[in-house]
C-alpha cells in the first residue's frame, strides 16, 4: 500500500464520497444489510473503498527543485 499523508487521504476520500453522492456506481459489493447498517453514508462507503484499495484515484507528488543543479 502506498503511504498517503492525512491530507491526501482526506482529499481522496472526499472526492470519492462526492462521486458516490452524485450517483457514481459503488466499487464494492455491499449487501442491502451492510448499506442499511452504514445508512448509505457516502463518506463511510468511500472510507471502505479506500481501505480496500479499490479507488482509481492517484496522487501526483512533484519533486522538489534542487537549486544546486542550475
Amino acid at each position: 500500500m502506498i503511504k498517503y499523508t492525512k491530507y491526501e487521504k482526506a482529499r481522496i476520500i472526499g472526492a470519492r464520497a462526492l462521486q458516490i453522492a452524485m450517483g457514481a456506481p459503488l466499487l464494492l459489493e455491499l449487501s442491502d444489510e451492510d448499506l442499511q447498517r452504514i445508512q448509505l453514508n457516502p463518506i463511510t462507503i468511500a472510507k471502505m473503498e479506500f481501505d480496500q484499495e479499490v479507488i482509481p484515484i492517484t496522487i501526483r507528488r512533484p519533486l522538489p527543485k534542487n537549486p544546486k543543479l542550475k
